[in-house]
This record gives structure tokens, C-alpha cells and sequence, in this order.
């Protein structure tokens, strides 16, 4: 017999699950069907984990390189990767438990297997423990993921890895060429150079993080020649040889490149095969993602598909908002549609990097007439306070209606700082508007203001 229900989300990951919680809030039955990993890549071996390893990377850097500048000396500086990765899985631990506890909390069931569509409403699933289970669902949520894709013709394993076996490493190691200077080559790059490994980042594109603003490339880029992170840009790799030392990486024009180990972080691919997409009619796009309208329905209409399984923008917090916004179109509820080039961008590097929306080149292509802002943390008295003085803030607006038309911050804890330009963006203030909210003196987002200020040529302490 099988268990019928309101909605069924086929993945646990960030979308999947926050999908699963809203529709409970709105009063369906919901069950979420997940094979291996509550909370996705993200809790278990992704975003959580390798903030909790880069945060460990950046004490590492103040204590070698940095402690005289802050009045601390000692001999014989021990730094064990072994405890900084204990301490990765036990961060990833408790939020993974924390997804059971509210799956608990709303009453959604869930199942621990493998499910695939056997028709438009119904799923197969094979359970963890062998037993197996028939759900029928009025509306389903496709929340599968993606996955590393690998270097054409090369197969990973001990000695060409993805982010996961490097980010399940208890030691790092000794070598490594990383293809791939996107955010998770420069963040393993920063993670590792600061625990004594030699690091090398090929690039294809003419910067490191290639999809961000030329100038906040460069301001990366000159930290990362200090830290001692070896880069080639515009670097095409012809090959990947394994040898019996490890690897060998082929740079076409250039002089091979040897390592112990080679980081492929080059793209995903949509988790879309094996799930019984071709049986209930849901349609991919050329990109194989499946294709989805902004409500984020397939084209059929009670199936519907959110996070990496269906974007490009393979970001956490961008597949959760998917997700509210499939449970809401469900329930009839009101709900918001997604603009994805105004998603926030992060890169969790040392220096930090974080933006959304247009580039200048990007803005004046689609026909804009802008106006640009920008102030340097040397001139923020709290950056210099922490000793983190690179990096910059700059604000792109429509010059006819002040419009907020994408921001570009490179510097200390821009992360944080990016969410106050976003709500302004969706909210319609402009950059005046954001120049006279007062901030609180001394932080670190009186650069915001003081960028915002120079978007009107009219900024305070430059």
C-alpha cells in the first residue's frame, strides 16, 4: 500500500529541505526522500565544513605570518590539520542533526533511500535498510543536486579528486595543482598554502574568479602572490597524466606541472540521470538541467524542480529560495519571484569577495547609463583597526533613476556586508538613499555608505 501525500521532495540538500519546511508551514503533508546527506553538499561537505577549515587556514596565516604585527612571538609554531578537520565534522554534525530536529518540528516524514519517479505522481523508493516504499504525491519537488564534473577523459580518483575527497582529507597534501580558479579553487588554495602546501591554480579565463569585476580580481590575485599561492591565468590544460608520484598537468605553451595530487574544480552536472525524469515527461534543457518556468514548475505542471538540478547558479542560498517559492506556488500562497542576476555572489578567500548583479562592462552592454561609486577599506578606520586594510566597495547605479544596478566588494567580512545592498536593490532605494542611512562609526559598512555617497561624486573621507 502506498502513502499518499500533498507534496513529496525527492533531496534533502538546501533546497530540498527548505522546500519540505515550507510546504509543511502551509499546511500540506509533506514527506522528503534523501539517500546519503540531510542538509546536501552544503551541511556535509561543502559550504559548511569548509568555512569552519578556512577559518582555521586564516588563525594559521596571523600566527605565521602575521603575529609580530600584533605583539605576539614563540618558538616552534605546531599547526595540526587532524584537529582542524575534527573540528569541520563537528560543525557539519550538529547542523546536519539540526535538519532532523525541524523535519521533527514540522512533522514532515522522511525517507532514507533512493526515490525515482515510476509515473507523473507516483515514486519508488528504495530504502537504506532494504525494505522498499510506494509514495503517490499531488505535487513533486525535484531537489536532486549536481555533482564535480570531471576533467574531459580523466576519471577521479586518489590522485585527480573533486572537492569531496579534499574537503574529507584528514591531512592535506603535500602538492597540489587545482584546474579552476572559481570560488572553490581560490577557497582550497587559501585553505591549503597556509598549512605549508604548494599550490597552484590553472586558470582558462584571464583572472582568477572570472565572473567577478576585473579589478576585484586583481586585488585577489596581488594577495594571493603574497601568501605564496602560484597561479597561471588564461592557462589551457591539455592533459592530466598520472604518474607514480603522483601527477602531471599539461598547460599548452607552457612547462608541465607536477604534484602530488590534482583538484579538478572546473563545473557540475545536473544529478538528472536514474531519477525517472523521461517517465513522468519532465523535459531538460541543451545545458541538461531540468527546465523550469519562474515558478519553478516543469512542464509538467504538478512536477516542479529547484537548486543545482535546475540553475546554473549553483548556489545554498539561491536553491532554498527556489524552494519557498515552489512550496508557496503549491499551496496558493503568495510568493516572489527569483531575479538570479541580483542573487548575492560569495567568495569565502582571504580577502573576501562578494557581489551581485551587473558588472560596469555588463551594465553598459545592456544598455545602461551609469554612475559608479567606490571607496577603499585603507580608508575605513575599522580595517585598519583589524589589519585588513585591501579591498574596496563599489556601488553601480542607473545614472537617470539612481537605481541599484549591482555591487562589487573585495575586502575583510564583505560577506557579511553584502546583504544591506541587496534588500536596497529589492526594496528600490537608491544609492542617495543608501548614503543617508546613518552607520554606526567605527564598522567596517561605513564603507557601504561611504561608496553609496560616491555614486553622486560626493563621498566624505577620500
Amino acid at each position: 500500500m502506498s502513502e499518499q501525500y500533498d507534496v513529496v521532495v525527492l533531496g534533502a540538500g538546501p533546497g530540498g529541505y527548505v522546500a519540505a519546511i515550507r510546504a509543511a508551514q502551509l499546511g500540506l503533508k509533506t514527506a522528503v526522500v534523501e539517500k546519503q546527506y540531510w542538509g546536501g553538499v552544503c551541511l556535509n561537505i561543502g559550504c559548511i565544513p569548509t568555512k569552519a577549515l578556512l577559518k582555521n587556514a586564516e588563525v594559521a596565516h596571523t600566527l605565521k605570518h602575521r603575529a609580530k604585527e600584533f605583539g605576539f612571538s614563540f618558538d616552534n609554531l605546531q599547526m595540526d590539520y587532524g584537529v582542524a578537520f575534527k573540528r569541520s565534522r563537528q560543525v557539519s554534525d550538529r547542523l546536519v542533526k539540526g535538519v532532523g530536529f525541524l523535519m521533527k518540528k514540522n512533522k514532515i516524514d522522511v525517507y532514507d533511500g533512493t526515490g525515482k519517479l515510476t509515473g507523473p505522481h507516483t515514486l519508488a523508493v528504495k530504502l537504506n535498510d532494504g525494505k522498499d516504499a510506494t509514495l503517490e504525491a499531488k505535487n513533486i519537488i525535484i531537489a536532486t543536486g549536481a555533482r564535480p564534473r570531471p576533467f574531459p577523459g580523466v576519471e577521479f580518483d586518489d590522485k585527480v579528486i573533486s572537492y569531496v575527497p579534499a574537503i574529507l582529507a584528514e591531512k592535506p597534501p603535500k602538492s597540489v595543482v587545482i584546474i579552476g580558479g572559481g570560488a572553490i579553487g581560490v577557497e582550497f588554495a587559501y585553505m591549503w598554502v597556509n598549512y605549508g602546501v604548494d599550490v597552484t591554480i590553472l586558470e582558462m579565463m584571464p583572472h582568477l574568479l572570472p565572473n567577478e569585476e576585473p579589478d576585484v580580481s586583481d586585488t585577489l590575485e596581488k594577495a594571493y602572490k603574497k601568501l605564496g599561492v602560484k597561479f597561471q591565468t588564461g592557462a589551457r590544460v591539455t592533459g592530466i597524466e598520472k604518474t607514480g608520484e603522483g601527477v602531471r598537468v599539461s598547460v599548452e605553451g607552457s612547462t608541465p606541472l607536477e604534484a602530488e595530487v590534482c583538484l579538478v574544480a572546473i563545473n557540475f552536472m545536473p544529478n538528472t540521470e536514474d531519477i525517472g525524469l523521461e517517465v513522468a515527461g519532465v523535459k531538460l534543457t541543451e545545458r541538461k538541467n531540468v527546465a523550469i518556468d519562474g515558478n519553478m514548475r516543469t512542464n509538467v505542471p504538478h512536477i516542479y524542480a529547484i537548486g543545482d538540478v535546475a540553475t546554473d547558479y549553483r548556489l545554498a542560498h539561491i536553491a532554498s529560495a527556489m524552494g519557498i517559492v515552489a512550496a508557496e506556488t503549491i499551496a496558493g500562497h503568495p510568493t516572489m519571484s527569483i531575479d538570479f542576476r541580483m542573487m548575492p555572489r560569495c567568495t569565502y578567500s582571504q580577502p573576501q569577495v562578494a557581489s551581485f548583479g551587473y558588472t560596469e562592462a555588463a551594465a553598459k552592454e545592456a544598455g545602461y547609463e551609469i554612475k559608479v561609486g567606490q571607496f577603499p577599506f585603507q580608508a575605513n578606520g575599522k580595517a585598519l583597526g583589524l589589519g585588513e586594510r585591501d579591498g574596496f566597495i563599489k556601488i553601480i547605479a542607473d545614472a537617470k533613476y539612481g537605481e541599484i544596478l549591482g555591487a562589487h566588494l573585495v575586502g575583510p567580512d564583505v560577506t557579511e556586508l553584502l546583504p544591506e545592498l541587496t534588500l536596497a536593490r529589492n526594496n528600490e532605494l537608491t544609492a542617495e538613499e543608501v548614503a543617508r542611512n546613518v552607520h554606526a562609526h567605527p564598522t567596517l559598512s561605513e564603507a557601504l555608505m561611504e561608496a553609496a555617497h560616491g555614486v553622486e561624486g560626493l563621498p566624505i573621507h577620500v
